[in-house]
C-alpha cells in the first residue's frame, strides 16, 4: 500500500493547480485585438494593449506568483520538519480557499472584498509559518 499523504500536500497540489488554470486564463484573456496568433507565438517585445479583464487577470497571476513560493517553502519546512496539525491544516485551507476566491473577485473588480480575500491567504501563510515555530 502507498504512503498516507498528508491533507496539507494535497492542498499546495490544489495551490499548483490555481496557478496553472491562473496562467491559461490570463493567456486567453490577454488573446485577440492585437495581441494576434504570431504575436503570441512571438517574442513579444512590443508591448500590446490588452482589455480591463486581462489586465485584472494578469495582475492576479503576478500576485499568485509572488505568494505562492512562500506558501510552498513554509509548508515543506513544516512537513520536513514533522510540524504538521491542525495549524498547518487550517493555513493552508485558508490559503488555498482565498487563492481561488482571489481570481474571480478580482476579474469582476470588486475592490474591497478582493483585498480582505488577499489578507487571508496571507494569514493562512502566517499560520503554516507560525505552525513551524511551536
Amino acid at each position: 500500500m502507498g504512503a498516507v499523504v498528508p491533507m496539507e500536500l494535497k492542498l499546495l497540489l490544489a495551490a499548483v493547480i490555481i496557478g496553472l488554470v491562473q496562467i491559461v486564463w490570463a493567456a486567453a484573456a490577454g488573446s485577440g485585438g492585437e495581441r494576434t496568433l504570431p504575436w503570441l507565438m512571438g517574442p513579444r517585445d512590443e508591448a500590446k494593449p490588452v482589455g480591463v479583464v486581462a489586465g485584472r487577470l494578469d495582475r492576479a497571476l503576478k500576485n499568485f506568483l509572488e505568494t505562492f513560493p512562500l506558501f510552498a517553502a513554509a509548508l515543506i519546512a513544516c512537513v520536513a520538519a514533522g510540524k504538521l496539525g491542525p495549524t498547518t491544516l487550517y493555513g493552508s485551507a485558508l490559503y488555498v480557499a482565498a487563492r481561488a476566491l482571489y481570481v474571480p473577485v478580482y476579474a469582476a473588480g470588486v475592490s474591497v472584498i478582493r483585498t480582505l480575500i488577499f489578507a487571508a491567504s496571507v494569514v493562512g501563510i502566517v499560520m503554516v509559518i507560525v505552525a513551524f515555530f511551536q
